[in-house]
């Protein structure tokens, strides 16, 4: 009988809470800050853009928070996803290593997304609020609260980042398929698009731009909330279905993953798949190494500070501790639109600086490069954004080749490329470069940090 590839959770496996890694973290997140004050924001701030139970998530210590019964009638629809083995992928590489992945591009907008976007429509719904108001960048999460939104009755605005509006005009179509409206950032709509607009016209965009936005609207109307699809806590959160799925399926195939990869942009799905694999290594002392992968084009991880700084460019928002590259920073126009944030989540900031996990950054041609070899083997045409991961498992998968070493390999495919075949067209066309990111660009961006003294934190 031939080796299994595939492993199927049944339906009565889908997890029925979301595992919170704050419980085990060793040393406590440093907190969010009122830029004005320095001190920690408190419910009260955040209550006009977000749901109550959302904010409490967002604080909360316990090790495991129950997913509500509409949700998980939603995440029914495709969960649990796939494991898979990569058998012919391992074949050409001629390597003993043993690659796994996730596949969240069986989800219905084709990546991870939806497991954040459902809970979040969710709770804003309970909340009694009509309309939410988000940004995204190359689109996998405007698609993802679109269709979150059409499920819960929410009127849904999603700001674009422009350069991904163009370059991904099909994520809008889907958008609007769903019923939301999708707005190329900056845009005249907002004092914040406004002014950038005013200071240069075909400005590209950025998430941060787009964040400003998207923070000005909601802020400014009572029947709306903010949708925020990655960096803060909840979302990372909620995709922990994605792991706690991953660990029974690797009991199934019989292996402890030696290492744990994912893409990284605001950290949401990386920590997803990682942070229960983690959260075991903390309290029962199970070694796995997990590695963060990012574009080089936008390299919080590897080249930011660890630093208090805005969210959003505007600085209409609060302030948190993250690995940044400065909120003025202007990343260029990758086709890993995803992953092009000025800085990494907290708390994957905070497992990074404390030594829990790793980062690494890859320039795009060598990304797509990994990607077509993955598509050639799986069958799957994988994002821009997931080809970081693939890039990484490859590497090292080639590591344990030289080394003839048979370690095991488990990464995230975290959605698929379908609406992303320009940038294949480009790079098949020998039209995708590497952009070269230079220091003096950075510390031009790092002049412009906040300076921060953080009052009543212990």
């Amino acid at each position: 009988m031939s080796e299994a590839i595939k492993f199927i959770l049944p339906d009565d496996k889908l997890p029925k809470h979301w595992y919170n890694i704050l419980a085990d973290l060793p040393q406590p997140l440093p907190p969010v800050l009122n830029a004005a004050t320095g001190k920690p924001v408190g419910v009260e701030e955040l209550a006009p853009l977000f749901p109550l139970e959302l904010i409490q998530q967002e604080v909360s210590t316990e090790r495991h928070i129950e997913i509500p019964r509409p949700i998980l009638e939603v995440y029914r629809l495709w969960r649990p996803t796939p494991l898979r083995r990569a058998r012919s992928l391992e074949r050409l590489l001629g390597t003993p290593a043993r690659i796994f992945y996730k596949d969240e591009s069986a989800a219905p907008t084709g990546s991870f997304k939806p497991n954040e976007a459902v809970a979040e429509a969710f709770y804003i719904r309970e909340a009694g609020a009509k309309k939410l108001v988000t940004v995204t960048g190359a689109g996998q999460w405007g698609s993802a609260i679109a269709f979150a939104g059409a499920l819960f009755g929410l009127q849904v605005k999603v700001f674009m980042v422009r350069v991904s509006y163009e370059q991904k005009p099909y994520r809008r179509v889907l958008m609007e398929t769903y019923g939301a409206t999708c707005i190329p950032s900056p845009s005249k709509e907002t004092e914040a698009g406004r002014r950038t607009l005013a200071a240069d016209p075909t400005s590209s965009g950025s998430l941060a731009i787009a964040a400003s936005e998207a923070i000005e609207l909601a802020a400014t109307d009572p029947d709306a909330q903010l949708g925020m699809g990655s960096l803060l806590n909840y979302p990372l959160l909620h995709n922990t279905v994605i792991g706690l799925e991953a660990l029974e399926q690797m009991e199934m195939a019989g292996y402890w993953p030696d290492v744990i990869i994912g893409c990284v942009g605001g950290g949401s799905n990386f920590t997803g798949l990682a942070a229960p694999f983690l959260g075991k290594m903390l309290r029962e002392g199970q070694k796995v190494r997990a590695i963060a992968a990012e574009p080089a084009a936008c390299p919080s991880l590897t080249r930011g500070r660890y630093a208090y700084d805005f969210l959003d460019a505007a600085h209409m928002g609060p302030m948190a501790k993250m690995h940044t590259l400065g909120s003025s920073f202007m990343p260029s126009g990758i086709h890993a639109g995803g992953l092009r944030f000025h800085g990494m989540a907290p708390l994957v900031s905070h497992l990074k600086e404390i030594g829990i996990i790793e980062a690494v950054a890859f320039p795009q041609t060598g990304c797509f490069e990994a990607g077509i070899m993955f598509a050639r083997c799986e069958g799957i045409l994988p994002g821009p954004e997931s080809n970081h991961a693939i890039r990484a498992a490859i590497d090292e998968a080639l590591r344990c080749k030289q080394e003839g070493t048979a370690r095991t390999i488990l990464f995230n495919l975290s959605g698929h490329g379908n609406f992303d075949m320009q940038a294949y067209a480009d790079y098949l066309a020998g039209k995708v470069d590497d952009r070269e990111l230079d220091q003096k660009t950075l510390d031009a961006a790092f002049a412009n940090l906040p300076s921060v003294r953080p009052h009543n934190v212990k």
